[in-house]
């Protein structure tokens, strides 16, 4: 079962899009639904405010030292940051980042 997970991850990454393990689209969607019975508002976004405040760097244009020297974090948290927000919203790379924030209000164009 882990091989057959493993091979189709690796078949996903190659097209380029992002793999989600079975077992956990069953886990976000339940949640979903019980957070919609109990009336619970849905978030909006998937970014935790840090991340939004990186998106918006990044964005601007900003290198990881930037970031880093900016929000008192290492250059390497700052990286991390990225690749998770990268990998959160199934993007590839900065433009499509700063499309993704400027379509959702983050930044102006």
């Amino acid at each position: 079962m882990a091989d057959r997970d493993l091979l189709e991850a690796c078949r996903v990454a190659m097209r380029g899009e992002p793999f989600f393990y079975p077992g956990a689209i069953t886990a976000l969607i339940r949640d979903y639904l019980q957070r919609h019975q109990r009336g619970e508002p849905i978030p909006d976004t998937v970014l935790t405010p840090r991340e939004e405040e990186i998106v918006k760097l990044i964005a601007e244009g900003r290198s990881g030292k930037q970031i880093a020297d900016m929000l008192f974090i290492s250059v390497k948290t700052a990286e991390r940051h990225r690749a998770n927000i990268l990998a959160k919203l199934g993007l590839r790379d900065r433009l499509e980042l700063t499309r993704h924030a400027i379509r959702t209000g983050l930044i102006e164009p």
